[in-house]
């Protein structure tokens, strides 16, 4: 029985090829994943529990909440509008951590519930849209820098405090009667808006008097459990904080389901400007890339191959690929033809009748007649049925060669006829 012999050719593939055709896009994956982690690392500190009076991190505020229980102050944790809104009361002071993340329509609710209520309500750096719709006529100015100031206002809780962290967003446009502190170029970064004002009306037009007054803050950070101990920050936060028996400490969330109802707000309008610029920039540059590679070429130019590919190793290449496939009847076919088209002309068979059974059979038995072949052992194989196995089809490429190698015997020593005969 006759095996096919192992063979390890140039067209396989080895590790150090495989490493060499991929190391530069592993590597380029191994730095961005690396970057990423970096990032991540570092901003993990800095975001978890942020502002949580649950949190002991340093940017939590659990050492404030923990000062308030001491005081008799009582803290609840609420993360939606409705439940800011309806724990807002004449007893209670409500706290936005993050009053940016807050819609048109969530806004709208809790001025309404805080308009009807004579308790204090206080907002950390706030935008305009919040600023709007809770202290309407304050406007936001260009931030500044966090940093030591002192209070330079009559504001008891501020000169109580004494110097303190505050800086950040700055505000404009306050009424009479408002107390504005810890200024920056004249304009303070803390604002406290009286519950009402001269007329009888409350700061948001139309409440009434017995509204509760308004505190901005222009930054969180005296909030900070790593800055709480420092300066007057303590106690400007007791007071601000402190002032009423019951505290609703409200972190807004994106997940809220007020928030998802309100059409004004989509996820696009959750990305900051400055991602959207960016976004813009990557399109824009994306698209001039696509224009330059899809520029045209010109002609094709035809050069000549760095290397010369032996015909042996092509024709084991591509055996492999036919015993990967499994398509021995392909492979046959190939066997078959090959060996009609080299017998042809020694059999005086002209190549337009080289894949006719009908000619090229006959013409082949003529030359064996000395071997007993038959015609119809000659049919089947040079024009028969697929092989069923590799095995056969082994067996068919040898007995291909036999029948050449008999038709070149017979060619080799025919009698020759002299040209004078």
């Amino acid at each position: 029985m006759t095996t096919a012999p192992a063979y390890s050719t140039s067209v396989s593939p080895t590790a150090a090829r495989i490493w060499s055709r991929s190391r530069g896009l592993l590597i380029a994956l191994l730095v961005l994943a690396l970057g990423g982690i970096s990032i991540a690392a570092l901003k993990s500190d800095e975001q978890h529990g942020r502002l949580d009076p649950r949190s002991a991190d340093p940017a939590g505020s659990r050492a404030l909440a923990t000062l308030l229980s001491e005081r008799g102050v009582s803290t609840r944790v609420v993360t939606s509008t409705r439940e800011a809104a309806a724990a807002a009361g004449p007893d209670t002071t409500l706290l936005v951590t993050d009053p940016n993340l807050l819609t048109g329509s969530q806004l709208g609710t809790l001025r309404t519930a805080t308009g009807r209520a004579a308790g204090r309500t206080v907002l950390l750096a706030p935008d305009q849209q919040a600023l709007d719709s809770l202290a309407p006529g304050v406007r936001t100015a260009e931030p500044t820098d966090v940093t030591v100031r002192p209070p330079d206002c009559a504001l008891p809780a501020a000169r109580r405090a004494g110097d303190a962290d505050l800086g950040g967003t700055r505000f404009t446009g306050a009424g009479t009667g408002a107390d504005g502190c810890y200024s920056v170029n004249g304009l303070p970064t803390l604002l406290r808006l009286p519950g009402s004002s001269a007329d009888g009306t409350g700061p948001t037009g139309g409440t009434p008097a017995t509204a509760g007054d308004t505190v901005l803050l222009g930054a969180p950070d005296l909030l900070y459990n790593h800055r709480l101990d420092e300066r007057g920050n303590a106690s400007l936060a007791l007071q601000l904080l402190g002032s009423h028996p019951h505290l609703v400490w409200y972190l807004p969330s994106v997940s809220d389901p007020a928030s998802a109802q309100d059409g004004e707000r989509s996820f696009l309008g959750l990305i900051p400007d400055g991602w959207r610029w960016g976004l813009l920039q990557l399109a824009l540059a994306a698209v001039l890339t696509a224009l330059w590679r899809a520029r045209r070429l010109g002609p094709l130019v035809p050069e000549r191959l760095p290397v010369t590919v032996p015909a042996a190793e092509t024709t084991e290449g591509r055996a492999r690929l036919y015993q990967q496939a499994g398509a021995r009847d392909q492979a046959a076919a190939v066997l078959r033809s090959a060996t009609r088209t080299r017998l042809a002309p020694l059999v005086g068979v002209p190549p337009l009748h080289v894949d006719s059974a009908d000619v090229l059979v006959p013409a082949v038995a003529a030359h064996l007649t000395s071997d007993g072949t038959s015609s119809g052992a000659l049919q089947a194989l040079l024009f028969g049925p697929a092989p069923a196995d590799d095995k056969a089809l082994v067996q068919l490429a040898d007995r291909l060669d036999d029948l050449e190698r008999s038709i070149l015997h017979q060619e080799r020593h025919a009698p020759r006829e002299h040209p004078d005969s």
